[in-house]
């Protein structure tokens, strides 16, 4: 009802929004991408963009105004870029949304509304921001626009967590076998396609070359056939995050291509979780973010423990100015 009730208060203000704007950077930036994957397929008239901070601060769309809601989002609520974008666009007369896990943290000096989340308490509440960014598109559209599926993606967001935890009690001996396989490699490749698209992405830039200093590069399923399958070959090393829905055959045709010359795959598979066995086939493709997400967390974890490089180490981060 927290969601619902911050879009009711917008719309009490400004009867009619033409723009929704997703800012953040990193695993912050990559979490906002289901919403705004959410609105691109099906808002009919809602135009709606995501966008690391900086480029929000240095390249400001000109359609940020009073008829834009700009939800920004940073687990700290102090990365600068995105304090800096949720006071740019409150000066540009934005709806201004910020999303964090911290209490009056400088993300939200200028927001005028502000969403918090959990994050250490479980796996489940380290999937929160993702979810409730979700939520507050499912609110945006359902209230600027109609949504006839909204009541089964209120049933999808009920079930979720609860799915989320099932799933990571049962997996961790996978993940120590993914971990044990993939420890010397120096390069992991991550892909996957539809709302799971930037999940592949931040695991890429954020548990593995940011937390673990392994090299790695990600792209979506859809484009692996137009560049990136020229470097497949025997045992180089990829890991492929299948979702259940309207996308699973790019990653079908992905996986296919891979076992056929015999590269290094593990695979991640909604399907594998009882996703589609909870949550209905109309809005399933906008839960599997969370579901993955939860799941590779441990894989993520059982990595840094067999390389003795804890998830927190860093070589720069938080050492430097830069």
């Amino acid at each position: 009802m927290e969601l619902n009730r911050i879009i009711s208060a917008i719309k009490e203000k400004q009867s009619e929004i033409k723009s929704v704007f997703f800012v953040g950077c990193g695993a912050s930036k990559a979490e906002l991408y289901p919403a705004k994957y959410f609105l691109e397929g099906n808002a009919k008239h809602l135009r709606t963009s995501l966008y690391t901070a900086n480029e929000f601060n240095y390249a400001t769309p000109v359609s940020v105004d009073d008829t834009s809601i700009v939800i920004t989002c940073s687990l700290g609520g102090a990365t600068p870029e995105t304090v800096e974008a949720t006071t740019l666009a409150k000066e540009k007369g934005a709806h201004v949304i910020a999303v964090t896990h911290v209490e009056d943290s400088a993300i939200t000096t200028d927001a005028e509304y502000v969403v918090y989340h959990g994050f250490h308490e479980s796996y489940a509440a380290k999937m929160e921001k993702m979810t409730k960014v979700l939520g507050l598109a499912t609110e945006i559209l359902n209230q600027f626009e109609g949504y006839q599926h909204y009541e089964k993606m209120l049933d999808g967001f009920d079930k979720i967590y609860g799915l989320i935890e099932n799933a990571v009690s049962s997996v961790v001996p996978q993940a120590k076998a993914f971990a044990d396989a993939y420890k010397d490699d120096e390069v992991i490749y991550v892909m996957s396609s539809g709302a799971t698209h930037e999940v592949a992405y931040s695991f890429s830039i954020c548990l593995l070359m940011e937390m673990q200093w392994i090299n790695s590069g990600t792209f979506h399923d859809g484009e692996f056939f137009h560049g990136p399958f020229e470097i497949v070959d025997k045992d180089v090393p990829f890991l492929l995050l299948m979702n259940d829905g309207k996308t699973r055959g790019m990653d079908a045709r992905a996986l296919e291509f891979l076992q056929r010359f015999d590269a290094k795959t593990t695979v991640v598979d909604a399907k594998d979780f009882g996703l589609g066995s909870a949550i209905s086939s109309e809005v399933v493709d906008y839960f599997n973010p969370m579901l993955i997400s939860g799941v590779i967390r441990v894989y993520a974890e059982q990595l840094a423990i067999v390389r003795n490089h804890p998830l927190t180490k860093r070589r720069y981060m938080w050492k430097l100015e830069y």
